[in-house]
């Protein structure tokens, strides 16, 4: 038993887990640096996000030791499950921030659309796994379509169109691993292209259409719609080499950087880190999302494949909204920064995430030779 712990100790991809441990370090750090800098100190935010890392690392921990294929054989039954939570958010869920997708037990708020995302992927590989042999066929491409479609439906029901776009991409990189035709990439070039169109015209809320607007002329509406955009621009720009200093971000600590501690993380990072800062943060994200796609190559299973590249379709579509529309080059959603943000529920799933990846690693066949993994003896 003690060799078996010893093994699995050395097949553990440490460098994976330190870049996800140091941006938590981080977002912790600057977390409290916001709730310390009030007049009036509030630490509540802090203390849920403490909270939520001591959930996700005993979630990463468990799933770590869980031999994934047997994760891998509930994938449909996983998937009912998201459907059930996304429908039931809806019936019984509570409406923050014009969205109604959080349950409120207590004090306590959870966000299911956090947990959806990787039940999709888990059914994603699974679904794969199962069904594509050479290539993918359009019976497959269709199934997982309409799995897609459910998802979202129900999510931009909330609405929260962010997140459907993330299920989206997932989908879409999952399917572009898997071997989509060249015919299949017309159709859903078209079908996005009249999905758009229905959507700005039907689908959308005002106030995600001001958002979209305000990206594309932040100016035309400065106290208004654009103004998150200004005040993040602002915020960046004033940060400098090295930055003001944790807790000294004038934006977020006079409250003109609306949602400081979660959406617009970034930009609290770019004034009290500076660029320096920065740049650690997107080479941290950049080493997690190699090392994941890495785990994903070498392996020879299926399911691990499809389940890595989803996550870092997730993860990717994650930092790259919210750093983009911080900088003004992306619409204003409420996509947290993974692992940063103070968004508990989007903690407690990325680690979870994580977690699979590393079952992934540690319960490797031997003929999956990850670059981390000591040598054969032979």
């Amino acid at each position: 038993m003690q060799k078996v712990w010893l093994d699995r100790l050395a097949r553990t991809d440490w460098i994976l887990l330190g870049s996800v441990f140091t941006l938590t370090a981080i977002g912790l750090l600057m977390i409290y640096g916001i709730g310390a800098s009030y007049e009036t100190v509030s630490l509540i935010q802090f203390r849920k996000q403490i909270i939520a890392l001591i959930i996700g690392f005993a979630g990463l921990i468990t799933l770590s030791i869980i031999d994934f294929r047997q994760i891998k054989i509930l994938g449909t039954v996983i998937y009912v499950f998201g459907l059930l939570m996304l429908t039931s958010v809806l019936i019984f869920g509570v409406t923050i921030r014009g969205t109604r997708g959080w349950f409120e037990i207590g004090s306590i708020t959870i966000q299911p659309v956090e947990i959806a995302k990787i039940i999709f992927a888990i059914f994603l590989a699974s679904y794969f796994a199962r069904h594509i042999h050479k290539r993918l066929n359009w019976i497959t491409f269709f199934g997982s379509t309409f799995a897609m479609l459910a998802y979202v439906g129900l999510i931009l029901l909330q609405p929260d169109f962010g997140s459907a776009m993330v299920i989206v991409v997932m989908w879409a990189v999952a399917i572009a691993f898997a071997g989509l035709r060249p015919r299949a990439w017309f159709f859903l070039i078209s079908i996005a292209t009249l999905s758009a169109i229905l959507l700005w015209s039907f689908g959308l809320q005002p106030y995600q259409k001001d958002r979209i607007t305000s990206f594309l002329n932040p100016q035309a509406d400065p106290l208004g719609a654009g103004y998150n955009v200004i005040q993040a621009q602002t915020a960046i720009g004033s940060g400098g080499w090295f930055g003001k200093g944790v807790g000294e971000g004038s934006q977020s600590r006079l409250r003109f950087l609306p949602e400081a501690s979660t959406d617009f993380m970034f930009a609290v990072m770019g004034e009290e880190l500076g660029f320096v800062g920065i740049a650690l943060v997107l080479t941290l994200f950049g080493t997690l999302l190699v090392r994941v796609i890495w785990i994903g190559y070498k392996s020879k299973d299926v399911f691990a494949a499809v389940y890595c590249v989803a996550i870092v379709g997730m993860f990717g579509m994650h930092v790259l909204v919210n750093a983009g529309m911080n900088m003004g080059v992306m619409p204003v959603t409420g996509i947290p920064l993974p692992f940063a943000s103070a968004a508990a529920s989007s903690l407690v799933a990325g680690f979870f995430a994580i977690g699979l990846v590393q079952s992934i690693v540690v319960h490797a066949s031997h003929e999956d030779q990850f670059s981390f993994l000591p040598p054969k003896v032979h």
